[in-house]
């Protein structure tokens, strides 16, 4: 199973890179974690912001692989404990599908995102920076395989 981390936002800061990679190649074989970065729409001062999230939410719908169960990062979404999140993503492996999770920009997701998503999970009632919400997804997916796997790294 691949996740596919898809996230608006490139040119990141290199600690952003570096704390996302550090995860990401910790994953096992059996549950790659996939970044795919979506360009920021062209923001200006008279930029309607729901027109930007349009934008940029056709793009990530247009980067979901065929076949993939899709969640969103949504502050409204559910709150998992980090042992609630190893047992779904137990789920999402014992299902065999893909899993894109998407991550909006700074004015969030789109509502066709939303709505084309089974379901959302929130990282936190907290406004969190997205370059950060990147690395703690990676951290947690890590962390949630470690408790599957019996490694140590949880405690």
């Amino acid at each position: 199973m691949h996740i596919h981390l898809l996230a608006v936002g490139s040119k990141m800061p290199g600690w952003v890179q570096d704390g996302y990679a550090e995860y990401a190649r910790r994953m096992p074989p059996e549950c790659r974690l996939n970044l795919v970065e979506i360009p920021l729409a062209k923001r200006a001062k008279t930029s309607a912001v729901e027109k930007l999230k349009q934008q940029e939410g056709e793009k990530l719908l247009a980067a979901v692989p065929r076949n993939s169960l899709l969640w969103a990062l949504d502050s409204r979404g559910r709150n998992w404990s980090t042992q609630q999140l190893a047992e779904q993503l137990r789920n999402w492996l014992q299902g065999g599908q893909d899993v894109a999770l998407m991550i909006g920009g700074p004015d969030g997701l789109a509502g066709d995102c939303l709505q084309h998503a089974a379901g959302r999970w929130s990282l936190s009632p907290l406004t969190l920076p997205h370059p950060l919400v990147r690395i703690i997804v990676a951290e947690q997916l890590y962390r949630a395989m470690s408790i599957l796997k019996h490694h140590p790294y949880h405690k």
